[in-house]
């Protein structure tokens, strides 16, 4: 299949367009390369150096045998995306390319308005581009299980089934975001479900959950290959962020109780789900959502995770509970579905510590870098507006 990446050189857009040449999909792509400049603004830097554009693109060809249209360019400016896809004709399209930050959107009026703007624009830009250059193909979208915040009930997968008077159909289930970031996401579902009815346009809106790793065999041991990976407040998911204070002898950041459960996946998961949707579209004028987690874990469970594997190979491992920066249930019941992508083949992970293990050895390799940005471990961004640094709950 012919498959365009929004956002191909994130931390998910590049392993993605590896993982779905390798099996065979001609791929092309568009950044305009924020997500570098975004972490620079909050004082971090990937753990694991990562490759520039071109190096990308020598290496991509030296593994793929073939050019890689990797396009720079503003993914809100439509000409530019509208360009794009009527160039490739792609057969499905896979956007990443949002600011993916919770934290990022609530450090200020600036930040919250700018991450509206880009994510639920370029969303749009896409839909429109899809209508008027190619209506046949299929919108992979990702979303996030952070839309439905944490309801005291079991989550679907996107609707409620109902029926009335002989009639069935489907009522979307309540979002509950927990930020401006989640906001701009729970738009952009309600805008692809929209043109779906009015377009016939096919889409998959994917809920995925926190995603941690550093690597998918498809990489090979070519270093230009590997993706980034973030600790810092805004861009550090929980357990590489974990990963990165235990490789330097900090303490683990636990938010508050440290019972808020999520989703979470290693990054090969996620590569598994993302293709598995691209190779079974759905009929045209189908809006459908899935659950993407291998399973649901309590951020506790996960320091402790990383605490232990730490153990087995060396490493001495504190866990603290800070001050929790985010206005959110800390205690809660969680219950998502995910058989959809069950149904389509998906085979979960089940050695989580193996893929920290793993982690941590590669994090050793770069431990400077880490510890040369120490400072962007205690988070100082909070949702009442009154930042300041969170403190250890004594």
């Amino acid at each position: 299949m012919r498959v365009f990446i929004a956002g191909i050189d994130g931390y998910l857009g590049w392993p993605l367009a590896i993982y779905l040449n390798a099996r065979g999909h001609t791929v092309a792509g568009a950044d305009l390369l924020l997500r570098r400049e975004w972490v620079a603004e909050v004082g971090g830097i990937s753990a694991l150096p990562i490759a520039g554009r071109e190096e990308r693109l020598a290496a991509f060809k030296d593994k793929a045998g073939a050019e890689l249209d990797f396009r720079v360019g503003d993914l809100t400016d439509y000409q530019f995306v509208k360009g794009c896809i009527q160039d490739f004709q792609p057969e499905a399209v896979v956007h990443l390319g949002q600011m993916p930050s919770a934290p990022y959107s609530m450090m200020d009026q600036a930040h919250c308005v700018w991450t509206q703007q880009n994510n639920v624009i370029n969303n749009l830009n896409i839909l429109w581009a899809m209508k008027e250059a190619a209506s046949a193909a299929h919108l992979i979208k990702l979303g996030t299980m952070g839309e439905y915040g944490t309801p005291a009930v079991d989550i679907p997968e996107g609707f409620f089934e109902v029926e009335f008077r002989g009639r069935k159909d489907r009522l979307p289930f309540p979002r509950q975001a927990g930020s401006w970031y989640h906001q701009s996401k729970v738009h952009d579902s309600h805008n692809t479900d929209f043109a779906s009815k009015i377009w016939g346009i096919r889409a998959t809106d994917i809920m995925q959950g926190v995603v941690f790793g550093t690597r998918i065999p498809e990489m090979g041991d070519d270093m230009r290959m590997r993706t980034r990976l973030d600790f810092d407040q805004c861009f550090g998911t929980a357990i590489n962020r974990f990963c990165c204070q235990a490789v330097i002898g900090h303490p683990l950041t636990l938010y508050g109780l440290g019972m808020q459960r999520r989703g979470f996946l290693p990054l090969a998961d996620s590569m598994q789900c993302l293709a598995l949707a691209v190779e079974n579209p759905p009929e045209a004028g189908e809006y459908r959502v899935f659950n993407q987690f291998e399973n649901a874990y309590s951020i506790s469970e996960l320091a402790q995770l990383v605490k232990c594997v730490a153990a087995d190979i060396g490493l001495s491992v504190e866990i603290n509970r800070y001050v929790n920066p985010r206005t959110e249930l800390e205690d809660h019941y969680y219950k998502p579905d995910r058989q959809h992508l069950l149904d389509l083949g998906y085979q979960p992970t089940r050695d989580i510590q193996s893929v920290v293990r793993e982690t941590l050895l590669e994090l050793l390799d770069n431990k400077g870098r880490i510890e040369g940005h120490a400072d962007v471990l205690i988070p100082d961004i909070r949702w009442d507006g009154v930042h300041r640094r969170s403190e250890v709950i004594r």
